[in-house]
């Protein structure tokens, strides 16, 4: 099979391919017969051929030349053909057009009807990908819902919005607004017209698409906590419920008159009382600490009295589990801005959490101690203890609410997986930091660092104000 060629100027359609070789031979053709008409007439001058042959001979010599350079002038004066009209371009992105696009808060595209990209401002690079003038839209957006959704909008003129989810690299869920624009047809509207078919039919299409993507990964995230929060409130709750219920029935029923049983199960529904009353007040704590998280405590207290007077308290229950608690503490006070009774709550919870994990440790550390920080001095509060430690798949989640290394050691010890969680609301509210270390074998140290309070600096500002 060959390859048709172009027409040549002034041939028929389809014919130049064979035109070319044809005239190629024909000339080569005319070359011989004018040789052979001049050695024919020079054989009839010295008669060896009669002088009619030739004279035939160059008569058809002269015949197929004349041929050929008519063929020629005719190829020559043919019309040549008109030049396509250019194609009309598309004006350019207008400089205010350009810099509103590049100001907009959320990622954002401004794109031609056909999807070609006309402008893309910096939050695209960093939410979505390398966005490149010129290109088009799929190159950067591999989503066919947005794809549709940007191509419908050009065609009839209808803002969309469509929410997809992405897997790779992380898992993210985002929302895209597309909305058609009429930048350099707005003349063309009537807004006179009565009635929306007229009106649709005045409208021009439009002539760039916007298209903006807004981030619903933290929406979707705190959705799913609030949802397992209730449901694992609901089962903590439930536990206990259907365990109480079960001893009441056992206890008017079967057990009515046994005393030794009796005994046994009022022990149990008492534990069982007190677990659900551990876990109510610390879901109304919780509460309570979000409910004033954005307001920062600005009372002054002294951390060594507080980590002074929980070692104290919880001194008892380290004596039942055979654990000495060690206290070190600078001998200078050191003031933090806080909340005497949530810190109380938060020293607490770490102290009791390493003498019921750390037993086998047979102590636990409680460091206070000033060090210097970008902003002041910063007290540094580390509760360490010597037990089994934390693997290092569960550090990332330890402060997640009901999040447990260990679920049946935690109910064992009364645990009600909310301890950790109240800490860092607690912590977040005094603006400080938590950091949790542990290496398997060796326990587990938990630090906080809060801003110290500066009593002199404060003193210097009220005197210049």
């Amino acid at each position: 099979m060959t390859t048709p060629t172009e027409d040549e100027p002034g041939t028929r359609p389809g014919t130049a391919g064979r035109a070319a070789p044809a005239k190629a031979w024909f000339a080569r053709a005319m070359v011989w017969l004018w040789l052979a008409g001049l050695l024919t007439l020079a054989g009839a001058a010295a008669d060896r051929a009669h002088p009619l042959v030739a004279m035939g001979v160059l008569l058809c010599a002269v015949l197929g030349t004349l041929c050929v350079r008519r063929d020629d002038r005719q190829v020559v004066q043919a019309p040549a053909p008109e030049p396509e009209p250019p194609q009309a371009s598309r004006p350019p992105v207008e400089a205010p057009v350009a810099a509103l696009v590049a100001a907009l808060p959320e990622p954002a595209l401004l794109l031609s009807p056909d999807g070609e990209i006309l402008v893309a401002n910096e939050r695209v690079g960093l939410a979505i990908g390398a966005a490149r003038v010129g290109d088009p839209l799929s190159f950067l957006v591999r989503v066919p819902e947005v794809l549709a959704a940007v191509r419908a909008a050009a065609q009839d003129g209808f803002p969309r919005r469509v929410e997809f989810a992405e897997r790779v690299p992380l898992d993210r869920w985002l929302e895209a607004h597309v909305v058609p624009l009429h930048l350099y047809s707005a003349k063309g509207r009537d807004s006179g017209v009565r009635g929306a078919a007229d009106a649709a039919a005045r409208i021009p299409a439009p002539d760039a698409v916007l298209l903006t993507f807004r981030d619903l990964t933290q929406q979707r995230r705190v959705e799913q906590m609030r949802a397992d929060f209730v449901a694992n409130a609901s089962h903590e709750l439930r536990t206990p419920l259907a365990s109480l219920s079960g001893f009441i029935e056992t206890l008017l029923g079967p057990a009515r008159n046994d005393a030794p049983a009796r005994e046994r199960f009022l022990t149990i529904m008492g534990a069982q009382a007190r677990r659900m009353s551990r876990l109510i007040d610390d879901l109304l704590s919780l509460s309570r600490i979000e409910l004033n998280a954005h307001v920062r405590p600005d009372t002054p207290v002294d951390l060594g009295g507080i980590l002074s007077h929980v070692c104290d308290t919880l001194t008892p229950l380290a004596n039942d589990r055979g654990v000495v608690i060690e206290l070190t503490r600078e001998t200078r006070p050191l003031v933090i801005r806080g909340d005497r009774d949530e810190l109380i709550r938060l020293f607490e919870n770490l102290v009791e959490n390493a003498l019921k994990y750390g037993v086998t440790g047979k102590r636990v550390a409680v460091d206070l101690a000033c060090e210097a920080g970008p902003a002041g001095p910063v007290a540094v509060i580390s509760i360490r203890d010597f037990g089994p430690g934390i693997a290092p798949e569960h550090l990332p989640r330890l402060t997640e609410r009901f999040y447990r290394v260990d679920v049946a050691a935690s109910r064992d010890h009364g645990g009600t997986g909310l301890g950790l969680a109240i800490v860092k609301h607690i912590v977040a509210r005094h603006r400080g930091r938590l950091g949790v270390e542990s290496t398997p074998g060796e326990g587990a140290k938990f630090t906080v660092r809060l801003d110290v309070f500066d009593e002199a600096a404060k003193n210097q500002i009220s005197a210049k104000a």
